[in-house]
């Protein structure tokens, strides 16, 4: 951009680059704007080179963050002008400052075909740089035959065409049909022969994203492809300026052989000679050197070439060759090399024949679970799971419980799963899979889902030989003075069922086995158990407890279980073939999908009830709420939704995402009913996943909402709000719904929402200002759940993306919906989830507030006297330190408050008040805004008259200062909540012609929000 003579844009730089702050920056940019607006409303008296100078200066703003919705037409207008600078400055602009479904563009379409189809090379150049970069499906229905013309026109000079060919590509992605494959196939084959190799770059560029949508129509130009790769790999013809670091254009190589990829086969054996005998040179040629730059192409064309190997399903000997060469590349010490080494690997491992190569390489990999790089570690998890077998099982399981001591919490939960998969799949005996799975729950019993608890019942259930071990080691753990709840789970069951067979041994005693289990339980939590469950179990109890004679039956031993299938192998055979990508092929073809899973309970093929849960996952399209784009922060998978019911005589069996998932490389496996019943030794193990673990709706007949006054609703009159004119649906609660929503704005995991049909649950994560929640949708009925809505209405303080719900929910079935929010400021606004469904005929339309709330974003800091006092002094402004008196606070004891303040996520300070009846609390705040912002509190109570105080809340940000102190005003006072009618007991038909409404009307959503 040539700037030279423009004497006031270089001042106006200048003096930006002179402000000490962003305020005085923001001044000088306020003034400058009202400087051009003046100017542009008198455009006539302004000459060219002021209209472009003031265009400049409007790019030069908009670049440093600031919005420029004003001069559009200036800037536009500067497109027409005969002379090439004022052109240019047109073009420039019009493409940094529009998007392609800007109306301003509308304007200049007939300008810029003039353009394109003049002799002007450069404003050719101009016009094609635009439209590549801007242009949308307008540009493509209007200028792509010029384009086209341009592109295969042999009197353009090279750089319009390769200009050209960028354009094409932009407008055959807008709109594909711009392109018709019936003519394009034999003129793509004769741009393929371009000697000139900017112009084939270009060239294979739009090559690529055309075979990628069809390749059956191009097969012509295959061979093409394979001689300019002999061409390249030869050095023949080949300019200085297109080679790098001594590689022939890595970037044509990288093209053409993803190009390759996309066919199934090379049927021509002289084609496919050749191309071996390149690939050939790329494996020998290609060694780790000290230069970056070097060694970032040279890599880039191996790694595709190794990708381009496996596609084509190469000889033994090539495919050993490329695990050797692999194997150097995981020991160096460049992390980005070693990383693509391990993924490559990985990826090798879906070619047979090859894993006893790559096990030469396992000390290795396994020295890369201690690397400092957490995206390493995940691959060579991934690398050490796929290349296992019966041969290295027992050291590699050795090795990741070793490393779970260590191993950071981010991937505990995918390291326990994966380490109880192998030691189920190939344990050498069966003593060593109960200590694997115990010392598994010992070291990280926080990250081991109940499945695998279970599977140990069952395992120790149908094998007689093994409940005397397993009984005694459950024993031994029992003696440790803390040990994680599961485990107390999984001992107490083991000790109940088969503690008589220790009797005679000392400290086994029926009496030592009750007590020291009794000193246990409670350490166990009950959270996750609803009401209504825990009343059912002591009802069934109680009526056991009366059947005389009866009860010895009742308390026989434990039944085996029927032998099945078993889910957990199931899901280890799947994910046997590779966990990074199938193939490139295969990644490049699949579309765009959320991480919404619908797992589905199949009935088999008889009609009576299946042996085992055969469950669908299906992947389900994107939806955007908002332009967030999705955090680059790495989550785990969602944990286990709260349905749950009772087993008979058993273990409670609950539905869990860890042992669910059979998706591989983004594939979706259905897994088929199945009609046998295998009892080989690897399969010894029952399936954990009976029927789901979901009761059918209660009779309409019963208050929904037990534990309740019966003149209290037990739906929350603020958390669940409702269309005020919805004649044709009816929300049926049967839980206290403000309850949950308050509980889950103190915890990240509960129920949200529950009715006789669905239960919708929620898990959460925070980091800093991002978070992620996961909405668990279960179907408890046999019926589907048909026309599933979810729509987000987020409040502006923040960014939301939700994955969109499948719009049928199959019988006794379950969805997991991810929702990634940010949080750009302070505000106690919250954000709803505009949920509906219909059963039936029934419409169920609900809208539920969702957790996201202030404190959320809140991070508890503890600060010493030397650090509180400065900060406290500093923040003196009247608008950033408010005091208030608060009265009609709820009484409550100082330590009471303490515990109230902790569970808002601040931080008590003792002893930075020397009056013992005040308090003192400290929290760091997170948003986008503000980034980290300090947060000081301090609370004067009155020890005569607990039901006032005076509060104090300092932060660096007068809008946080103030939310946060009404956010912890409205904690403190006891608000008494009106209560309101009983909810109805019978859902009402569906009335068809006013359910558009509630969906598409903002008035009536709105409605529904106020």
């Amino acid at each position: 951009m040539a700037l030279s003579g423009m004497r006031g844009l270089s001042v106006f730089i200048s003096d930006i680059r002179n402000c000490h702050n962003k305020e005085q920056e923001r001044l000088r940019v306020d003034k400058e704007l009202g400087n051009i607006r003046t100017r542009f409303k008198n455009e006539k008296g302004l000459s060219p080179y002021e209209k472009k100078k003031y265009v400049w200066k409007m790019l030069y703003i908009y670049m440093l963050g600031y919005d420029v919705d004003f001069g559009h037409t200036e800037t536009v207008s500067l497109i027409s002008a005969p002379k090439y600078p004022e052109k240019q400055v047109g073009y420039i602009v019009t493409s940094c400052l529009l998007n392609e479904n800007n109306d301003f563009l509308r304007m200049v379409i007939n300008t810029v075909r003039n353009d394109i189809i003049g002799r002007n090379e450069t404003f050719q150049c101009l016009a094609l740089t635009m439209v590549g970069n801007t242009g949308g499906k307008e540009f493509s229905e209007s200028l792509a035959p010029d384009v086209q013309k341009l592109l295969i026109s042999s009197s353009c000079r090279p750089v319009v065409r390769k200009k050209a060919a960028l354009c094409l590509l932009r407008l055959y992605r807008k709109n594909p049909d711009v392109v018709n494959i019936d003519g394009w196939a034999d003129r793509m084959a004769q741009l393929l022969d371009e000697r000139d190799l900017g112009v084939l770059t270009s060239v294979m560029s739009l090559f690529v994203s055309l075979v990628s949508n069809n390749a059956e129509a191009y097969w012509n130009c295959l061979p093409k492809c394979v001689r300019i790769l002999e061409r390249l790999a030869r050095n023949q013809d080949i300019p200085q300026e297109y080679t790098y670091y001594g590689i022939p254009s890595p970037w044509l190589q990288v093209k053409t052989m993803r190009a390759l990829q996309y066919f199934p086969t090379i049927e021509d054996p002289n084609a496919r000679r050749a191309l071996f005998e390149v690939l050939q040179r790329i494996l020998m040629g290609t060694d780790v050197v000290k230069n970056v730059n070097k060694n970032n192409a040279s890599h880039a064309v191996l790694f595709e070439a190794l990708a381009l190997v496996m596609h084509l399903d190469a000889e033994k000997e090539m495919m050993s060759q490329c695990v050797a060469l692999l194997g150097k590349f995981i020991a160096v010490r460049e992390p980005n090399i070693r990383y693509l080494g391990l993924e490559n690997m990985t990826r090798m491992l879906l070619v047979t024949d090859v894993q006893d190569i790559i096990k030469r390489h396992q000390a290795q990999i396994i020295t890369s679970l201690k690397d400092p790089d957490i995206s390493i570690r995940r691959r060579a998890l991934d690398l050490l799971y796929g290349m296992c077998d019966v041969t290295n099982a027992k050291e590699i399981v050795e090795e990741l419980l070793q490393y779970l001591n260590t191993a950071e919490f981010a991937m505990r939960e995918e390291l326990s799963l994966k380490a109880a998969i192998l030691a189920e799949k190939f344990a050498p005996d069966l003593s060593w899979y109960v200590d694997v799975i115990l010392q598994l729950i010992d070291k990280a019993g926080d990250f081991v889902s109940d499945d695998i608890w279970y599977r140990v019942v069952q395992f120790v259930t149908n094998n007689e030989d093994l409940q005397p071990y397993a009984a005694a080691k459950a024993r031994e753990y029992l003696d440790k003075p803390a040990i994680h709840e599961t485990m107390v789970k999984v001992s107490a069951y083991l000790l109940g069922e088969y503690g008589h067979l220790l009797a005679r041994r000392p400290g086994c005693s029926p009496k030592e086995l009750f007590a020291i289990i009794n000193d246990k339980l409670p350490t166990v939590s009950y959270e996750s158990y609803i009401d209504v469950e825990i009343q059912q179990r002591a009802v069934e109890y109680f009526e056991l407890s009366r059947k005389g004679s009866a009860l010895a039956d009742v308390l026989a031993e434990m039944p085996k279980f029927p032998e099945r299938e078993s889910a957990l192998l199931k899901k280890a055979e799947d994910a046997e073939v590779d966990t990074a990508e199938q193939s490139a092929i295969k990644l490049r073809s699949q579309q765009q999908t959320s991480s919404a899973l619908v797992v589905a309970d199949h009935p088999s093929a008889n009609g009576s009830a299946p042996a085992a849960n055969h469950l669908t996952l299906v992947k389900m399209p994107r939806q955007t709420v908002s332009d967030v784009q999705e955090s680059s922060a790495t989550y785990e998978e969602a944990p286990n939704p709260p349905v749950e019911a009772p087993k008979e005589n058993g273990p409670v069996e609950v539905e869990s995402n860890a042992t669910n998932i059979t998706e591989i490389n983004n594939e979706i496996k259905v897994e088929p009913p199945s009609t046998s019943r295998s009892t080989s030794p690897a399969d010894l193990l029952a399936d954990l996943l009976g029927p789901l673990a979901i009761e059918a709706p209660p009779a309409v007949e019963q208050h929904p909402a037990q534990g309740l006054d019966a003149n209290q609703s037990p739906v929350g009159d603020l958390a669940l709000a409702t269309l005020e004119d919805q004649s044709n649906s009816v929300q049926v609660p049967i839980v206290n719904v403000e309850e949950k929503f308050h509980i889950l704005c103190t915890k990240d995991s509960g129920v949200l929402y529950e009715d006789p049909h669905i239960q919708i649950g929620l898990k959460a994560e925070w980091r800093a200002h991002h978070g992620r929640l996961v909405l668990f949708l279960g179907n408890k009925n046999t019926s589907p759940l048909m026309s599933v809505r979810a729509l987000i209405l987020p409040p502006s303080h923040l960014k939301m993306e939700l994955s969109s719900v499948p719009d049928t929910i199959p019988p006794r079935a379950q969805v997991q919906v991810p929702l990634e929010v940010a949080n750009l400021r302070a505000s106690r606004d919250v954000a709803v989830l505009d949920f509906s469904y219909t059963f039936g005929t029934a419409l169920v339309d609900a809208k539920l507030r969702l957790p996201v709330v202030l404190n959320k974003f809140l991070q508890p800091i503890t600060l010493t006297p030397d650090e509180f006092f400065p900060q406290w002094k500093a923040l003196s402004v009247h608008s950033l330190k408010v005091q208030e008196v608060v009265k009609g606070v709820k009484p409550m004891p100082l330590p009471e408050m303490a515990n109230l303040f902790m569970s808002l996520h601040l931080a008590v300070a003792p002893g930075l008040d020397n009056n013992p009846n005040n308090m003192v609390a400290c929290t760091t705040f997170f948003s986008e805004a503000t980034l980290a912002m300090l947060c000081l509190i301090r609370v004067e109570t009155d020890p005569q008259d607990r039901t006032q105080l005076r509060l104090t809340v300092a932060s660096g940000d007068q809008y946080l200062t103030f939310e946060l102190k009404e956010f912890i005003k409205e904690h403190l006072i006891d608000i008494p909540r009106a209560q309101a009618a009983p909810p109805p007991a019978v859902v009402q038909p569906q009335l068809p012609a006013a359910a558009p409404a509630t969906y598409n009307d903002p008035g009536a959503m709105l409605a529904g929000l106020l």
